[in-house]
Parts: structure tokens; C-alpha cells; sequence
């Protein structure tokens, strides 16, 4: 049984596979986190925009 645990622990394939998954998760996460940071600034900028264009009065 310790040749099969040693042999299971001394085997690498998939590690790159895993790697791959927790980077993605990453990059995945840091984008949600970038998404909620710029949202309400966009939204509050919008809004500002609309009411600016809604007070210009046209000749």
C-alpha cells in the first residue's frame, strides 16, 4: 500500500490543470470586483450627463 500512496503523491499530472482553474478563478474575481467598484460612479456620471443635457436650452 505504500508504494501506490508514494507513487499517488509523486505524480504531477493534472497540476498544471489546477493551476489553470485557481487562475481563472482569479482573474474571474478580480473582474466582478472591478465591475462593482466602477458601477455606481458610471451610474452617478450618467445621471449628472442627463440632467446637464436636460437643462440646455436649444435657439
Amino acid at each position: 500500500m505504500k508504494p501506490l500512496f508514494s507513487a499517488f503523491l509523486d505524480d504531477q499530472d493534472g497540476a498544471i490543470t489546477v493551476d489553470f482553474v485557481v487562475l481563472t478563478a482569479a482573474i474571474c474575481t478580480l473582474g466582478l470586483v472591478v465591475v462593482q467598484t466602477f458601477s455606481g460612479g458610471t451610474t452617478d456620471l450618467a445621471n449628472d450627463i442627463e440632467l446637464a443635457m436636460d437643462n440646455v436650452e436649444l435657439p
